[in-house]
């Protein structure tokens, strides 16, 4: 499982590790910054992808909106599952609103079904 994660204020190993889910196996690759993040999600090519809204210089939001783009024109490859992870509901919603497959408030990231299915 390769999961690429955009966040720039919490280690999200450590969040999802010390929320009990099994990291070992998993690739894992965050990015404090949004720069040239296109590039980067189609360098990775990850499966699961995680974006903050608030983060810089591109929010999380415009992040989604250019890959859903990019995807719709055949550049880059959709990652399988898309979550947005805002520390507010109403920034994960308007990601929902706009492509992103589930949406969580970052402290509980760890309790997605996403990661018990991989280790069962």
């Amino acid at each position: 499982m390769r999961v690429l994660a955009f966040e720039d204020g919490a280690d999200i190993s450590l969040l999802l590790a010390e929320g009990g889910v099994e990291l070992h196996g998993m690739e894992l690759l965050q990015h404090w910054d949004t720069v040239d993040h296109l590039q980067r999600i189609e360098d990775f090519a990850p499966s699961i992808l995680l974006l903050d809204h608030y983060i810089p210089p591109t929010k999380g939001l415009d992040v989604l909106r250019s890959l859903i783009a990019a995807v719709n024109t055949g550049r880059i490859e959709r990652p399988d599952i898309i979550i947005a992870m805002s520390s507010l509901a109403s920034a994960n919603e308007n990601m929902l609103e706009e492509g992103a497959d589930q949406g969580i408030v970052k402290p509980a990231l760890a309790t997605l079904e996403i990661w018990s299915r991989r280790q069962s």
